[in-house]
Protein backbone atom coordinates (compact mmCIF):
# COMPACT_ATOMS: atom_id res chain seq x y z
CA UNK A 1 0.00 0.00 0.00
CA UNK A 2 2.79 2.55 0.55
CA UNK A 3 3.97 2.21 -2.92
CA UNK A 4 0.44 2.58 -4.12
CA UNK A 5 -0.05 5.80 -2.14
CA UNK A 6 3.16 7.30 -2.75
CA UNK A 7 2.74 6.49 -6.94
CA UNK A 8 -0.45 8.57 -6.70
CA UNK A 9 0.97 11.30 -4.61
CA UNK A 10 4.16 11.53 -7.19
CA UNK A 11 1.16 11.55 -9.94
CA UNK A 12 -1.24 14.54 -8.18
CA UNK A 13 -0.25 18.12 -8.70
CA UNK A 14 -2.74 19.62 -6.37
CA UNK A 15 -3.04 18.25 -2.63
CA UNK A 16 -4.49 19.04 0.49
CA UNK A 17 -2.75 17.72 3.88
CA UNK A 18 -4.70 17.78 6.82
CA UNK A 19 -5.36 16.07 10.37
CA UNK A 20 -7.38 16.09 13.57
CA UNK A 21 -8.92 19.53 15.44
CA UNK A 22 -6.76 20.28 17.79
CA UNK A 23 -3.39 18.69 16.68
CA UNK A 24 -0.61 17.70 18.54
CA UNK A 25 2.70 17.78 18.16
CA UNK A 26 2.58 14.13 15.62
CA UNK A 27 -0.15 15.80 13.84
CA UNK A 28 1.51 18.96 13.13
CA UNK A 29 4.83 17.81 12.36
CA UNK A 30 3.06 15.17 10.32
CA UNK A 31 1.06 17.92 7.67
CA UNK A 32 3.94 20.04 7.55
CA UNK A 33 6.94 17.01 7.04
CA UNK A 34 5.05 15.66 4.39
CA UNK A 35 4.01 18.76 2.85
CA UNK A 36 7.43 20.33 2.34
CA UNK A 37 8.45 17.18 1.27
CA UNK A 38 6.61 17.23 -1.87
CA UNK A 39 6.94 21.04 -2.53
CA UNK A 40 10.10 19.57 -3.44
CA UNK A 41 8.99 17.65 -6.33
CA UNK A 42 6.65 20.75 -7.45
CA UNK A 43 3.72 20.13 -5.88
CA UNK A 44 0.99 22.65 -5.35
CA UNK A 45 0.92 21.95 -1.43
CA UNK A 46 -2.22 23.47 0.66
CA UNK A 47 -1.82 22.77 4.69
CA UNK A 48 -5.30 23.09 6.39
CA UNK A 49 -6.80 22.18 10.11
CA UNK A 50 -9.35 23.66 11.69
CA UNK A 51 -8.12 24.60 14.69
CA UNK A 52 -5.27 27.11 16.11
CA UNK A 53 -1.66 25.64 15.90
CA UNK A 54 -0.60 25.25 19.77
CA UNK A 55 1.92 27.88 20.27
CA UNK A 56 4.82 25.55 21.62
CA UNK A 57 5.04 24.26 17.69
CA UNK A 58 4.81 27.88 16.58
CA UNK A 59 8.78 27.52 15.95
CA UNK A 60 8.15 24.63 13.53
CA UNK A 61 9.33 25.35 9.35
CA UNK A 62 6.27 27.08 7.30
CA UNK A 63 3.85 26.03 10.34
CA UNK A 64 2.47 29.94 9.27
CA UNK A 65 1.37 28.30 5.96
CA UNK A 66 -1.27 26.11 7.74
CA UNK A 67 -5.04 27.92 7.13
CA UNK A 68 -7.99 27.08 9.56
CA UNK A 69 -10.32 27.27 6.44
CA UNK A 70 -10.57 26.89 2.65
CA UNK A 71 -12.69 27.13 0.00
CA UNK A 72 -14.42 24.40 0.21
CA UNK A 73 -15.22 23.92 -3.67
CA UNK A 74 -11.80 24.25 -4.39
CA UNK A 75 -10.68 21.08 -6.40
CA UNK A 76 -7.79 18.72 -5.22
CA UNK A 77 -6.49 15.29 -6.73
CA UNK A 78 -6.24 14.19 -3.39
CA UNK A 79 -6.17 14.87 0.29
CA UNK A 80 -3.84 13.11 2.47
CA UNK A 81 -5.47 12.74 5.99
CA UNK A 82 -2.48 12.22 8.83
CA UNK A 83 -2.60 11.05 12.52
CA UNK A 84 -6.92 11.03 12.67
CA UNK A 85 -8.67 7.91 12.98
CA UNK A 86 -11.68 8.86 12.00
CA UNK A 87 -13.07 11.81 9.71
CA UNK A 88 -15.43 12.95 12.47
CA UNK A 89 -12.28 14.23 14.04
CA UNK A 90 -11.19 16.20 11.15
CA UNK A 91 -13.80 18.71 11.59
CA UNK A 92 -14.55 21.16 8.75
CA UNK A 93 -12.23 19.79 6.36
CA UNK A 94 -14.54 16.38 6.08
CA UNK A 95 -16.53 18.64 3.79
CA UNK A 96 -13.83 18.77 1.02
CA UNK A 97 -12.68 14.54 1.47
CA UNK A 98 -16.36 13.98 0.85
CA UNK A 99 -15.85 15.61 -2.56
CA UNK A 100 -12.32 14.63 -3.20
CA UNK A 101 -11.23 12.06 -5.64
CA UNK A 102 -8.98 10.26 -3.60
CA UNK A 103 -8.32 10.65 -0.07
CA UNK A 104 -4.96 9.04 1.47
CA UNK A 105 -5.47 7.93 5.79
CA UNK A 106 -1.78 8.00 7.30
CA UNK A 107 -2.08 6.97 10.30
CA UNK A 108 -0.42 4.77 14.03
CA UNK A 109 -3.91 4.59 15.79
CA UNK A 110 -5.41 1.10 16.21
CA UNK A 111 -8.62 2.35 16.03
CA UNK A 112 -8.51 3.62 12.69
CA UNK A 113 -11.95 3.09 11.08
CA UNK A 114 -9.93 2.89 8.08
CA UNK A 115 -11.69 5.21 6.19
CA UNK A 116 -10.34 6.59 2.00
CA UNK A 117 -9.76 5.15 -0.76
CA UNK A 118 -5.81 4.22 0.46
CA UNK A 119 -4.91 3.52 3.77
CA UNK A 120 -1.50 3.42 5.68
CA UNK A 121 -2.01 2.40 8.82
CA UNK A 122 0.62 0.83 11.50
CA UNK A 123 -0.15 0.86 15.25
CA UNK A 124 3.51 -0.53 15.84
CA UNK A 125 4.98 3.15 14.78
CA UNK A 126 5.93 5.02 17.74
CA UNK A 127 3.97 8.50 15.75
CA UNK A 128 2.32 8.97 12.16
CA UNK A 129 5.61 10.95 11.57
CA UNK A 130 7.45 7.82 11.27
CA UNK A 131 5.03 6.44 8.58
CA UNK A 132 5.61 9.96 6.57
CA UNK A 133 9.40 9.17 7.03
CA UNK A 134 8.57 5.90 5.48
CA UNK A 135 6.50 7.38 2.93
CA UNK A 136 9.61 9.98 2.26
CA UNK A 137 12.18 6.88 1.93
CA UNK A 138 9.66 5.14 -0.80
CA UNK A 139 9.05 8.16 -2.91
CA UNK A 140 13.06 8.64 -3.18
CA UNK A 141 12.60 12.61 -1.55
CA UNK A 142 15.58 13.91 0.32
CA UNK A 143 14.88 15.29 3.40
CA UNK A 144 16.30 18.48 4.45
CA UNK A 145 17.00 20.48 7.76
CA UNK A 146 12.96 21.60 8.18
CA UNK A 147 11.66 18.07 6.99
CA UNK A 148 13.52 16.78 9.53
CA UNK A 149 13.09 19.30 12.02
CA UNK A 150 9.24 18.38 11.64
CA UNK A 151 9.80 15.14 12.20
CA UNK A 152 12.11 14.83 15.23
CA UNK A 153 9.22 17.15 16.81
CA UNK A 154 6.92 14.76 15.91
CA UNK A 155 8.50 11.51 17.28
CA UNK A 156 9.77 13.56 20.22
CA UNK A 157 6.42 14.63 21.54
CA UNK A 158 4.08 11.86 20.72
CA UNK A 159 6.67 9.24 22.68
CA UNK A 160 6.47 11.74 25.31
CA UNK A 161 10.41 12.40 24.98
CA UNK A 162 10.90 8.78 24.63
CA UNK A 163 9.05 7.98 27.63
CA UNK A 164 5.70 6.70 26.28
CA UNK A 165 5.32 2.82 25.51
CA UNK A 166 5.03 3.64 22.01
CA UNK A 167 8.64 4.70 21.89
CA UNK A 168 10.48 1.88 19.41
CA UNK A 169 13.98 1.48 18.29
CA UNK A 170 12.87 3.26 15.11
CA UNK A 171 11.81 6.62 17.02
CA UNK A 172 15.92 6.33 18.28
CA UNK A 173 17.02 5.49 14.81
CA UNK A 174 14.91 8.12 12.75
CA UNK A 175 15.77 10.71 15.87
CA UNK A 176 19.68 10.02 15.34
CA UNK A 177 19.50 10.41 11.26
CA UNK A 178 17.09 13.61 12.18
CA UNK A 179 20.23 15.11 13.96
CA UNK A 180 22.69 14.12 11.17
CA UNK A 181 21.03 16.81 8.83
CA UNK A 182 21.31 19.42 11.51
CA UNK A 183 18.20 19.01 13.64
CA UNK A 184 19.35 20.69 17.37
CA UNK A 185 17.62 18.39 20.42
CA UNK A 186 18.36 21.14 22.45
CA UNK A 187 16.71 23.55 20.69
CA UNK A 188 13.72 21.61 20.07
CA UNK A 189 13.27 20.49 23.55
CA UNK A 190 13.41 24.59 24.75
CA UNK A 191 10.78 25.26 22.42
CA UNK A 192 8.26 22.63 23.00
CA UNK A 193 9.14 22.22 26.82
CA UNK A 194 10.68 25.38 27.42
CA UNK A 195 9.48 28.54 29.51
CA UNK A 196 5.68 28.98 29.43
CA UNK A 197 4.16 32.31 29.65
CA UNK A 198 2.58 33.39 32.60
CA UNK A 199 -0.74 32.90 31.46
CA UNK A 200 -0.15 29.28 30.79
CA UNK A 201 1.06 28.73 34.16
CA UNK A 202 -2.24 30.60 35.91
CA UNK A 203 -4.19 28.40 34.08
CA UNK A 204 -2.11 24.88 35.39
CA UNK A 205 -2.46 26.65 38.29
CA UNK A 206 -6.69 26.21 37.97
CA UNK A 207 -6.51 22.85 35.99
CA UNK A 208 -4.31 21.49 39.17
CA UNK A 209 -6.87 23.02 41.52
CA UNK A 210 -9.83 20.90 39.78
CA UNK A 211 -8.55 17.69 39.85
CA UNK A 212 -10.99 14.28 41.81
CA UNK A 213 -9.57 11.19 42.55
CA UNK A 214 -11.39 8.27 42.95
CA UNK A 215 -12.13 6.47 46.08
CA UNK A 216 -10.10 3.90 45.00
CA UNK A 217 -7.89 6.28 44.15
CA UNK A 218 -6.99 4.85 40.58
CA UNK A 219 -8.53 7.31 38.52
CA UNK A 220 -8.42 11.67 38.56
CA UNK A 221 -10.66 14.25 36.76
CA UNK A 222 -9.02 17.21 35.52
CA UNK A 223 -11.15 19.67 34.19
CA UNK A 224 -10.54 22.99 31.84
CA UNK A 225 -13.64 25.14 31.62
CA UNK A 226 -14.00 28.36 29.27
CA UNK A 227 -14.97 30.54 32.40
CA UNK A 228 -10.91 29.03 33.17
CA UNK A 229 -9.69 30.10 29.76
CA UNK A 230 -11.23 33.79 29.85
CA UNK A 231 -9.45 34.25 33.30
CA UNK A 232 -6.25 33.05 32.49
CA UNK A 233 -6.56 34.98 29.10
CA UNK A 234 -5.15 31.68 27.21
CA UNK A 235 -6.44 29.72 24.35
CA UNK A 236 -7.55 26.51 23.74
CA UNK A 237 -4.30 25.14 22.44
CA UNK A 238 -2.87 25.82 25.94
CA UNK A 239 -4.44 23.44 27.28
CA UNK A 240 -2.12 20.90 25.22
CA UNK A 241 -0.60 18.47 27.86
CA UNK A 242 -1.89 18.98 30.95
CA UNK A 243 -3.04 15.67 31.54
CA UNK A 244 -0.14 14.59 32.05
CA UNK A 245 -0.22 16.30 35.37
CA UNK A 246 -3.42 14.35 36.68
CA UNK A 247 -1.86 11.32 34.97
CA UNK A 248 1.49 11.67 37.00
CA UNK A 249 -0.40 11.49 40.62
CA UNK A 250 0.90 8.35 42.58
CA UNK A 251 -1.46 4.79 42.31
CA UNK A 252 -3.84 6.67 39.37
CA UNK A 253 -3.76 4.01 36.64
CA UNK A 254 -6.66 6.41 34.22
CA UNK A 255 -6.62 10.28 34.10
CA UNK A 256 -9.14 11.99 32.31
CA UNK A 257 -9.39 15.62 31.22
CA UNK A 258 -12.22 16.77 30.38
CA UNK A 259 -11.87 20.41 28.25
CA UNK A 260 -15.25 22.35 27.53
CA UNK A 261 -15.07 23.47 23.68
CA UNK A 262 -16.77 26.66 22.44
CA UNK A 263 -20.19 26.21 21.50
CA UNK A 264 -22.21 29.75 22.73
CA UNK A 265 -24.19 28.36 25.57
CA UNK A 266 -24.52 31.00 27.84
CA UNK A 267 -26.83 29.08 29.89
CA UNK A 268 -25.83 27.61 33.24
CA UNK A 269 -26.13 23.90 33.40
CA UNK A 270 -27.07 23.62 29.85
CA UNK A 271 -25.63 20.85 27.59
CA UNK A 272 -22.43 21.86 25.90
CA UNK A 273 -19.80 20.20 23.69
CA UNK A 274 -16.70 18.98 25.29
CA UNK A 275 -13.88 16.67 24.64
CA UNK A 276 -12.55 13.85 26.72
CA UNK A 277 -8.51 13.10 26.39
CA UNK A 278 -7.75 9.66 28.63
CA UNK A 279 -4.24 8.48 29.61
CA UNK A 280 -3.46 5.37 31.06
CA UNK A 281 -0.26 3.73 33.20
CA UNK A 282 -0.27 0.97 30.64
CA UNK A 283 -2.27 -1.04 32.68
CA UNK A 284 -5.32 -0.06 30.70
CA UNK A 285 -6.80 0.21 27.46
CA UNK A 286 -8.63 3.55 27.40
CA UNK A 287 -9.00 3.16 23.46
CA UNK A 288 -12.03 0.52 24.48
CA UNK A 289 -13.00 3.16 26.69
CA UNK A 290 -12.71 5.98 23.96
CA UNK A 291 -14.41 4.26 21.26
CA UNK A 292 -17.54 2.98 23.55
CA UNK A 293 -18.33 6.70 23.57
CA UNK A 294 -17.51 6.99 19.42
CA UNK A 295 -13.99 8.32 20.12
CA UNK A 296 -10.67 6.11 19.70
CA UNK A 297 -6.25 6.48 19.67
CA UNK A 298 -4.25 4.39 21.86
CA UNK A 299 -4.03 2.21 24.61
CA UNK A 300 -2.42 4.29 26.83
CA UNK A 301 -3.89 7.64 25.11
CA UNK A 302 -7.14 7.63 23.75
CA UNK A 303 -10.64 10.59 23.48
CA UNK A 304 -13.77 11.14 22.40
CA UNK A 305 -16.00 14.33 22.18
CA UNK A 306 -19.26 14.51 24.19
CA UNK A 307 -22.35 16.91 24.30
CA UNK A 308 -23.78 16.80 27.97
CA UNK A 309 -23.57 18.60 30.58
CA UNK A 310 -20.27 18.90 32.96
CA UNK A 311 -21.33 17.14 35.90
CA UNK A 312 -23.29 14.51 33.63
CA UNK A 313 -19.99 14.20 32.03
CA UNK A 314 -17.72 13.62 35.47
CA UNK A 315 -20.28 11.12 36.16
CA UNK A 316 -19.87 8.67 33.51
CA UNK A 317 -16.19 8.67 34.12
CA UNK A 318 -16.26 8.75 37.79
CA UNK A 319 -17.82 5.04 37.49
CA UNK A 320 -15.16 3.85 35.73
CA UNK A 321 -13.04 3.55 38.56
CA UNK A 322 -14.53 0.64 39.62
CA UNK A 323 -13.64 -1.25 36.95
CA UNK A 324 -10.11 -0.13 37.41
Amino acid sequence: MIEQIANQLKAGGRLLLTSHANPDGDAVSSMLALGLALKKIDKDIVWLNESPIPAVYRFLPSVDRISQAVDAHQPFDAVVVMDCGDTERIGCPAAIIDRAPLVVNIDHHATNTGFGHLQYIDPKACATTELIYRLLEKMGISLDQNIATAIYTGILTDTGSFRFSNTNSAAFAICTEMTALGVDPYDIAQQVYGPYPLERIKLLNLALDSIEISANRKLSIMTVTQAMLNQTGTQLEDVDGLIHYAKRIQNVKVAALIQELRNGSETAGSPGQYHVSLRSDGTVDVSAIATTYGGGGHSTAAGFGMTATLSEIKYKIATLADTL
